[in-house]
């Protein structure tokens, strides 16, 4: 039987590591506040996008029970040299999404802005976005209301 090896994840998480990161965030369905439906594996886009966020920090992490990193899977600390495990930090600024109800995320890869955005803009609506990109991971979520005078912030660990 073949198997991938720890060299070939490393190369996954390199290849994905050089593309752009963003957090795609979504309404969901209102029915989701009292029945959370399962990620399907075959998903390709969120059911409502309310807005695309790059990446704050995308690094190399491995497994440390001290790791200053915590996740539902466990602690990682970030190190400076590939590893199977990729970090992805997304910080919003207070006004993204304001008054809106937030059930769904989407990490994407590729994603491209539409030509003429603005240098350094970090946050965009759908209408700004050329190519949405790949979905690589997908959470559905209690919702959550997005409020003038909180800042979310999002990490994930994705391992290959």
């Amino acid at each position: 039987m073949a198997i991938l090896t720890r060299a070939g994840r490393i190369e996954l998480a390199n290849a994905i590591k050089q593309k752009s990161i963003y957090l795609a965030w979504g309404q969901g369905a209102i029915e989701w506040d009292t029945q959370l439906p399962s990620e399907p594996s075959t998903s390709t886009e969120l059911t409502s996008v309310l807005g695309y966020r790059e990446a704050t920090r995308v690094l190399y992490c491995e497994a440390d029970e001290q790791g200053e990193i915590q996740v539902p899977n466990g602690r990682y600390k970030v190190v400076n040299h590939p590893t199977p495990h990729l970090y992805c930090q997304f910080n919003y600024d207070f006004n993204d999404g304001l008054s809106k109800s937030i059930r769904e995320l989407g990490l994407m890869v590729g994603t491209v802005p539409k030509a003429g955005t603005p240098s350094g803009q970090l946050y965009f609506q759908p209408e700004d976005i050329e190519q949405q990109g790949t979905l690589l991971l997908l959470e559905h979520r209690p919702a959550i209301y997005r409020d003038q005078g909180v800042r979310e912030s999002f990490e994930f660990v994705i391992s290959f």
